[in-house]
């Protein structure tokens, strides 16, 4: 089997392709024939039509209906350390450090330099708070039963939520009585209204909400939202722990080179208390205060779901990830139809669509390095991860199935395996809905359901904008979510696909978000 830019042999046709609207199954079917026979289809599009008797290569329009199936692997970019990686090895055995040093090759352990940090909470638009044990504001301590209102640098002390004003102080930040870490659950500030609880201070910072709070403290709201608490009962616990050191790290990592950190996937998604869970409560403690160093400064450890088997290089030596076996994407194909890669590309019609560099780390060559498509209204050639978004693919590791010639090898840096245990986990989907019961079914539908649903609302120039993240499944797995650059996707296969963007999307935060009003059932596209 071939890409569809193919050599034809002298004086011979090749089997016309189906007409459209043939299953694909039978497209399939005789796809397998014509390889068997020696001659060559079209990427299983059905086939190609070559006239002439010259040996030089032809290419061929693919009809309307054709479609291109992509073998890939892993979810995710494939940089640093593969959270399902990272769970195998630690149903292995292996300890946190063990996974941390595999991951990220030429770190030093080191400790946290910033006992606290803000993050910018994009679904709050002011401050109205109270706590149960009281707080502390400009100075003063609030008594238990009254609330603190924030605006335009004034803090008014209220007698309740919406009570009658008691007295005015110039703030811009409200305080528990202890910013110390793992503080009481009556210390907690919580938002008048929905009564979602954070750890340390809120205040208001160049017209935006922020909790300013301690690292430690903050990891406890990333870990459960960036990986599966469940693998805390199921051999997982150095896997969390190894998350902890990571997503501690990222965020210093990320303020040193001068970003802000919010609550979304720009950063880490952050739930605040509401996002915590027991067991990776248990993994930011035992970790307390530990972080990774790279030349003496916090290192930038990227992280992603699935490695598919292999790391991706780059800021850390690529290295081979067996603990991946357990990962539900470990392995994936897709199918796409040709007008959508030539839509994709802009290059009309497509005729050809091939990789041609990949890094050679794997099967299938490894991950997808540069990918050209060739149609009737030109040639486009972009990175492998600029054709994963384009594409909507769980990752860049993927290969064109029936190309023929090899893509060029360009391999990143690779450093040692670490040690391996040899231990067989089992079934990868059965693994996965044993720890979120129809999770890797669920994702797949809702992948495909909501990109079909991005594509009808006019993709990246329609409402909804550039996705900024993969769907993700939401912690207890009821769901999936996408962010994208003016909102957010929602989809349960009860409610479908459903679209939050603008005020429709803050009015939905600010009233509590999933966890108070479920998931949404209309859209609100303004």
């Amino acid at each position: 089997m071939c890409a569809v830019v193919t050599r034809v042999r002298p004086k011979r046709l090749l089997p016309r392709r189906p007409a459209t609207g043939q299953r694909p199954g039978r497209t399939r079917n005789r796809a397998s024939t014509w390889a068997a026979a020696g001659l060559a289809p079209a990427l299983l599009a059905g086939g190609l039509v070559a006239a002439g008797a010259t040996d030089s290569a032809t290419e061929v329009e693919l009809s309307v209906g054709s479609t291109v199936t992509l073998i890939g692997h892993g979810h995710g970019h494939g940089r640093g350390m593969g959270q399902w990686g990272a769970y195998g090895y630690a149903r292995k055995g292996w300890t946190a450090q063990q996974i941390l040093r595999h991951f990220y090759g030429g770190t030093t352990a080191g400790k946290v330099d910033r006992p606290e940090i803000d993050v910018t909470l994009t679904g709050q638009n002011s401050v109205n708070v109270h706590a149960d044990a009281g707080m502390r504001v400009g100075g003063q301590t609030v008594a238990p039963g009254q609330a603190v209102s924030l605006s335009g640098g004034t803090a008014t002390i209220r007698n309740g939520c919406g009570g009658a004003a008691v007295r005015s102080v110039p703030a811009t930040f409200v305080e528990p009585l202890s910013m110390a870490p793992s503080r009481p659950a009556a210390e907690f500030l919580k938002f008048c209204g929905s009564e979602k609880a954070y750890r340390g201070a809120l205040g208001v910072e160049g017209g935006r909400v922020v909790n300013r709070v301690h690292i430690d403290d903050y990891v406890k709201g990333v870990i459960p939202r960036e990986s599966l608490p469940a693998w805390g009962d199921s051999g997982g616990a150095a896997a969390l722990q190894a998350q902890a050191v990571a997503a501690r790290t990222y965020a210093l990592a990320a303020i040193a080179g001068g970003k802000k950190i919010d609550d979304t996937q720009n950063s880490q998604v952050y739930g605040g208390v509401e996002g915590e869970d027991r067991r990776t409560n248990a993994a930011a403690d035992a970790t307390a205060g530990q972080i990774l160093l790279k030349n003496g400064k916090p290192a930038f450890t990227e992280f992603s779901a699935s490695t598919g088997g292999y790391t991706a290089g780059g800021e850390f030596p690529a290295v081979v990830d067996e603990g991946d076996s357990v990962s539900p994407n470990h392995d994936w194909t897709a199918t796409v139809s040709a007008s959508s890669i030539g839509s994709a590309f802009g290059v009309g019609a497509l005729q050809s669509f091939e990789v041609i560099e990949a890094n050679g780390l794997g099967p299938e060559h490894g991950r997808a390095l540069k990918v050209r498509a060739v149609g009737s209204g030109g040639t486009a050639e972009v990175t492998g991860e600029e054709a994963r978004n384009k594409l909507q693919l769980k990752s860049s590791w993927f290969s064109v199935q029936g190309q023929q010639t090899p893509p060029r090898i360009v391999k990143p840096p690779t450093g040692p395996a670490g040690p391996g245990f040899g231990l067989d986990l089992g079934s990868l989907n059965q693994l996965a809905d044993q720890l979120v019961p129809g999770a890797s079914k669920l994702l797949d539908l809702a992948i495909s359901v909501m990109n079909g649903r991005f594509q009808q609302l006019g993709g990246a120039a329609g409402p909804l904008g550039a996705a900024l993240g993969s769907p993700t499944l939401t912690p207890d797995g009821a769901g999936v979510t996408q962010l994208f650059e003016k909102g957010m996707m929602f989809f349960t296969p009860a409610t479908g696909p459903k679209v939050l963007v603008g005020k429709g999307l803050e009015r939905f935060q600010q009233r509590g978000g999933i966890p108070v009003l479920g998931f949404p059932k209309r859209d609100a596209l303004r």
